[in-house]
């Protein structure tokens, strides 16, 4: 039995599409999956399957989200294998000048392609730094997120790929969730 994460985007932000992590947790357990934890309001769930195959957990969870509450919301679902890989991999992580609240993983629905993805780097010009690493684009932040012209939904549309983003303490505490039993 493997442990995942699902990932929400676009719920519980700005006061819209809100869903109660109870809610949540309850409709991964009604989909068979066990362990199931919640960690912070913007839709994280932690759980255990013995399903293997991410896309079709993904899509089972936003078929059952959807009935369930009316509106569709893309899942993200990372193993934590392939959690623990993002992490390994995080060219910001052991950067003593990069602060961690501001170091973003963009968790995406597909691999975006070269052309879209060279697209992004040419098309912005903010201080902000950008590395792709298979599905997740790694992002720092230098000045803030909150005060950045590099949205997710900008990003979404130069790489023509759905994502959400979580800060790098976020992406931690996740994977000691995941390790705990989660």
């Amino acid at each position: 039995m493997a442990a995942y994460v699902s990932l929400f985007r676009g719920i519980n932000v700005g006061g819209n599409h809100v869903v109660q992590m109870d809610a949540l947790k309850e409709l991964h357990q009604s989909l068979g999956f066990t362990d199931v934890r919640t960690h912070i309001q913007s839709g994280n769930v932690v759980f255990k399957s013995d399903e293997t195959d991410s896309t079709r957990i993904s899509m089972r969870i936003e078929v059952s989200f959807a009935r369930k509450f009316g509106f569709h919301s893309e899942v993200m679902v990372r193993s934590d294998g392939e959690l623990r890989e993002i992490s390994e991999k995080n060219p910001f992580r052991h950067q003593q000048d990069k602060e961690t609240k501001w170091i973003v993983v963009m968790f995406l629905k597909d691999r975006p392609d070269a052309t879209a993805q060279d697209d992004l780097l040419k098309s912005y010009a903010g201080p902000e730094e950008i590395r792709f690493i298979g599905k997740e684009a790694h992002i720092y932040y230098p000045e803030g997120i909150g005060r950045s012209k590099l949205s997710g939904a900008y990003i979404e549309k130069k790489l023509k790929v759905l994502g959400t983003a979580r800060n790098w303490n976020t992406i931690t505490k996740l994977m000691e969730v995941m390790q705990v039993g989660g």
